[in-house]
């Protein structure tokens, strides 16, 4: 198994690997490293063989704050290809992590803002903590919800997802729940064993089977092909270049 440096990556007796974003210092944001990290136990790791189920967390107090100050403030700096690029390393992050043959549960608490909304939209199943806030939170920065935007667009479906996918706004575990981001919500020392009630129905099931039924999933909702993320990709690009985006991000970068 590879070795990492900005998630931990754990597996026990029964195949159950645990995959903890281990930046606590910096709410588990998104960077670059951790992008390329993810990208790569989905891609390599998770096909092994080794695992019948993987179960994705955050370290310390928060699960995922969404996106790196330090990698945003590269691409205020960078030119449109890089900038491109960068969105597409974001876009094969989570299309990697929707295609893993094995199941995917979100163990959430603390916050998943931009990006950890991402995260959770590819989990199969994503349970929180009740204190937990979540976020859309890119058009406070005169950004969209690009590149998570067809995962997104795909958990929720349009008509719930309209309600925070444009506002910005913050909403708690319970709204969370009827909009279909999280499955459950509950207190924190409940959290473990609704977890653990998630992965025991696996561990009977047929490993093919599971992944078969997996991919079939995937299929039947709405397949989200090269194009639609090269699109999600181009429209990151496109609105990173307006004057409203870099004022925002400027200001939020000063601390203004």
């Amino acid at each position: 198994m590879s070795t990492y440096e900005t998630i931990s990556v754990t597996v026990d007796a029964r195949g159950v690997a645990g995959i903890a974003l281990a930046r606590p210092e910096k709410r588990n944001a998104l960077s670059a490293t951790m992008i390329g990290e993810l990208t790569e136990f989905a891609g390599s790791d998770a096909h092994s063989g080794r695992f019948r189920v993987a179960v994705l967390s955050g370290r310390g107090d928060c699960f995922c704050a969404g996106g790196d100050l330090g990698w945003m403030k590269a691409q205020m700096d960078a030119d449109r290809e890089t900038r491109m690029n960068a969105a597409r390393a974001v876009a094969g992050m989570l299309k990697a992590l929707n295609e893993m043959p094995i199941p995917l549960i979100g163990k959430v608490h603390g916050g998943a803002f931009g990006g950890g909304i991402g995260l959770i939209s590819v989990c199969d199943v994503a349970i929180a903590g009740v204190e937990t806030k979540f976020g859309l939170t890119e058009t406070r920065l005169g950004l969209i919800p690009a590149t998570i935007g067809p995962y997104v667009l795909t958990r929720l479906g349009a008509g719930m997802a309209r309600r925070v996918f444009m506002s910005g706004r913050v909403f708690g575990a319970g709204e969370a729940v009827r909009l279909g981001l999280i499955a459950v919500a509950c207190v924190a020392d409940e959290l473990e064993a609704r977890v653990e009630a998630e992965i025991t129905p696996y561990l009977s099931a047929a490993p093919g089977a599971v992944a078969a039924a997996k991919a079939f999933a995937r299929r039947l909702g709405g397949a989200i092909t090269d194009e639609v993320i090269e699109d999600s990709a181009r429209r990151l690009a496109d609105i990173w270049e307006t004057p409203e985006a870099r004022e925002r991000i400027g200001a939020f970068l000063a601390k203004r």
